[in-house]
């Protein structure tokens, strides 16, 4: 074994006929990468990626579909046609190639849908009682499509043998299985509803289907939620109970161990827990089905580090160790730990970004690794570059800190300008917000990597024209950023303030407070707690959006709900701010209804405006005339990992520079945004 600190988890272990090589594993989710429901070329290299990596068993197709009548609402894959063995058999190979385990996991969703996508087919469900994420008001259903359903779940199973896997996983959190275990969602009087033995019959006779059509040694593994945590669900208890009685069928390996009710908004924060919740969450709770089994028991929720993975095995809560968003962050995390390269790797700071852009209708994506998703046109190695350049970077935040340490990485000589003390941008504002504390790790690796490499920053300057050009550049790359924008509203320049004044401490509201918010992202919500949080305060948190936060994904936008009516702040959408006005020592806001075009004042002590920020053009203006390049990006270039062409002219010493605008300082696009344009433009420089 390689010299490592945590030898529990680099300990190999039989499941059914596989003999994985450690305990480390990415467990099954849907990224939304299928085309037409296939798991083409991208969807394939997203898990070969983290193959190459080092772990030993990769889980793919979240959810996958059974059935006709289970429609994605997702990206799943379609399981319920032949067409997809050849992509399996494609996929397999490259996995098994790394010496790594491959399974997919099956599911008919039941109600967890909805009836207006896919064939448009009426859901289903034990009872026809509405799943409020979704809304789908299911049919009940019959003893012929009982019967139904389990052929096709051990058709797919027949379909996942044929295209080589090495087993399946069958989730019955929220899905039709569960669905007829919970007494929320299941009020048969027949042979299937009632009683416990009853209410597990479905899930044991789909089983059976199953083992009856492949070989014994195909691994068979049941990924449930062993308590839901809402009133009438699914309590530890019975959870434990159904888990024991599916562990003495016979009919498993293994059982995959979550919490939560991932079928109604607030519940799938805790099955996919955020950085709002403790790390490994549901670790105690895997021990104690782990105990009371005698199957193997893998865990799956929010364990982003080896130490607490290593834990986990250690002290014998589970036998293998879900670290799916860790490798979503970076699919080369075993490989560098055990190359003793732990500053290597780029954590998960658990920022939900993957899994709420999958919740949005979105693919997946790590909120700061740009390359995720995205294998076939960026690489997670970057490459010497064959002619050493002199680069100039203004702005450490998180797209200026990106292009650095890209930059260093090829070899360049690389010269970071920054006006603050330290580096992180916006980010240091967004950790004022306790629960988003974690958010400090995404600068904080960037500058050990740079400082690693050897950037040359120059903290407390604000960068003018002759500061970079007496560095003789090459490239200059501006990251500075943009500044708080104040919206269309008369007034607000002169009274109100900004978030960054806020969470920078620079302005320390009291009394009563609106925080307008204009962007429906994070921004408004956090500022508002912030705010809160305070003695002598009283919120209102208003938006001419249709809700609050109405950009933000679920797992975090259930966060932000839970703490502002904790907190008791006020929460009003569809107003828009037109004008601001002081009288006495009091702040008239005027408001205009988006729908009915009434107009209202609300009086406030002090008014925060988030309406985003615009490019600060001022550098970038003093220095395009002279670029060889005139500041603009060659957009073919970039997209296809070729070098910018104006690179071909340049010569520092000579006064000739290329220049480029990244993240903030081009507009105001989010943070993946940010250092997606650092990773595709600098890998070619």
């Amino acid at each position: 074994m390689p010299e490592t600190p945590y030898k529990s988890i680099f300990q190999p272990f039989r499941l059914g006929h596989l003999t994985l090589k450690n305990r480390i594993i990415s467990t099954s989710h849907a990224p939304a990468y299928a085309e037409n429901g296939m798991p083409r070329e991208r969807y394939q290299r997203y898990h070969e990626e983290k193959a190459a990596g080092g772990l030993s068993l990769t889980m793919f197709g979240g959810a996958s579909s059974v059935s006709l009548d289970s429609p994605p609402s997702f990206g799943q894959l379609n399981l319920a046609s032949d067409d997809i063995v050849p992509h399996l058999r494609a996929f397999s190979g490259r996995i098994h190639a790394h010496d790594v385990g491959l399974m997919c996991q099956l599911s008919h969703a039941g109600r967890r849908t909805r009836p207006t996508s896919g064939n448009w087919l009426p859901t289903i469900a034990p009872s026809p009682i509405r799943e409020p994420a979704h809304g789908a008001i299911p049919k009940s259903l019959e003893h012929s499509d009982i019967r139904r359903v389990i052929e096709d779940y051990s058709a797919a199973a027949q379909r996942c043998l044929d295209g080589g896997i090495d087993g399946i996983e069958l989730l019955a959190s929220g899905h039709l299985i569960g669905q007829f275990w919970s007494p929320l969602s299941n009020q048969r009087s027949d042979e299937y509803g009632g009683s416990f033995d009853n209410r597990i019959r479905f899930g044991l006779e789909a089983l059976e289907g199953i083992r009856a059509r492949i070989p014994d040694d195909f691994v068979v593994s049941l990924r449930l939620s062993v308590n839901e945590f809402i009133d009438g669900g699914i309590s530890e208890d019975e959870g434990i109970a159904i888990a024991k009685a599916y562990a003495e069928s016979g009919l498993l390996d293994c059982l995959n161990v979550s919490g939560g009710a991932n079928w109604t908004k607030a519940g799938v924060a805790e099955t996919v827990p955020s950085m709002a919740f403790p790390s490994g969450r549901f670790i105690e709770l895997a021990g104690k089905v782990r105990r009371a089994v005698q199957l193997p028991v893998m865990h799956a929720a929010g364990i982003a580090d080896l130490a607490t993975a290593n834990f986990a095995v250690a002290e014998g809560h589970v036998d293998l160790v879900g670290m799916t968003r860790a490798h979503i962050a970076d699919p080369h995390l075993v490989r560098k730990h055990l190359a003793g390269q732990d500053d290597a790797i780029r954590p998960c700071v658990g920022a939900g970004y993957c899994i709420d852009r999958i919740y949005r209708g979105g693919d997946a994506l790590c909120l700061h690794n740009p390359v995720t998703g995205r294998e076939k046109i960026l690489s997670h190695s970057i490459r010497q570059a064959p002619q050493k350049r002199k680069i100039v970077v203004v702005g450490a935040g998180p797209a200026g800190l990106e292009a650095a340490r890209i930059c260093a990485e090829r070899g360049h000589k690389v010269v970071m300008f920054e006006a603050q003390s330290q580096p992180g941008g916006q980010v240091n504002y967004i950790v004022r917000t306790p629960w988003r504390s974690n958010m400090i790790g995404i600068p904080r690796w960037q500058y050990d990597q740079c400082e690693a490499l050897g950037v040359d920053f120059r903290f407390n300057v604000f960068a003018e024209k002759s500061d970079i050009l007496d560095e003789h550049p090459d490239v200059v790359l501006l990251a500075n950023g943009g500044m708080p924008e104040s919206g269309m509203i008369d007034g607000a320049e002169q009274f109100g303030f900004s978030v960054w004044d806020v969470m920078s401490g620079e302005f320390a509201p009291n009394g009563k407070v609106l925080v307008y918010d204009e962007t429906g992202s994070q921004s408004g919500p956090s500022c508002a707690e912030f705010i809160a949080g305070r003695e002598n305060t009283k919120v209102d948190l208003i938006t001419p959006d249709r809700m609050i936060a109405e950009n933000v994904g679920v797992t975090n936008h259930a966060i932000h709900l839970r703490n502002l009516h904790q907190m008791d702040v006020k929460l009003l959408p569809d107003l828009r701010l037109k004008s601001i006005n002081r009288e006495g020592t009091e702040l008239n806001a005027v408001f205009v209804h988006e729908y009915s075009g009434k107009t209202q004042t609300r009086c406030y002590h002090q008014i925060i405006v988030e309406a985003g920020t615009v490019p600060d053009d001022d550098l970038f203006d003093s220095l395009k005339h002279r670029s060889e390049n005139n500041g603009a990006l060659d957009y073919n270039a970039a997209l296809n990992n070729q070098e910018q062409p104006s690179l071909l002219m340049v010569d520092g010493a000579n006064g000739k520079y290329a220049l480029f605008r990244i993240g903030d300082a081009v507009s105001d696009r989010g943070l993946h945004a940010a250092v997606l344009d650092s990773h595709r433009l600098c890998q070619s420089i």
